[in-house]
């Protein structure tokens, strides 16, 4: 049975990883920008660091530090665009952090939006402007996951085409 070399056995991490990127960026409690990341660096160490350039590798540095930044930020940013006051969107935020922990996707969406509709509900003493945060705090997490899926894809055709090129 043929082994594989160090340098092949790299490569091939290295798209195990940028494909387990984009799964992870639809998945919650996956790190997807991390793993795409990864990827990008182990394949850049299993060219002897030669391939992609420095100019490639800079920019697929910065897009996954932006899709790991949309991660974190997407559900603050999204309370704030629907209305919730900056207090409402860090307590949202730290909510979602916690829930990271101990609940699933669902358990996440569901104590973030019933966090923004709470304290919004209190600090504004309406309900349709607590809901309307609550719904797009919720539509802005989703959208936040649509398009850490089409940055880490974005980052995984990027290096197909170098290591087909």
């Amino acid at each position: 049975m043929p082994v594989l070399g160090f340098e092949t056995t790299l490569l091939v991490l290295a798209f195990v990883l940028l494909v387990a990127g984009v799964v992870g960026s639809l998945v919650p409690q996956v790190p997807g920008a991390p793993l795409s990341l990864a990827g990008v660096y182990v394949y850049w160490v299993g060219t002897g660091m030669s391939d992609p350039g420095i100019v490639v590798l800079a920019a697929l540095t910065m897009i996954g530090a932006f899709t790991w930044l949309v991660d974190f930020a997407g559900g603050a940013v999204a309370a704030r665009v629907g209305g919730a006051s900056t207090k409402t969107a860090v307590a949202a935020g730290l909510v979602g952090l916690v829930l990271f922990f101990v609940t699933g996707p669902l358990g996440i969406l569901l104590g973030v939006a019933i966090t923004v509709f709470a304290l919004e509900f209190y600090r504004q003493e309406d309900a349709r402007k607590g809901l309307k945060a609550a719904l797009v705090t919720t539509v802005g997490m989703l959208a936040s996951g649509i398009v850490q899926a089409l940055l880490t894809g974005s980052m995984l055709v990027a290096m197909l085409g170098v290591a087909l090129l």
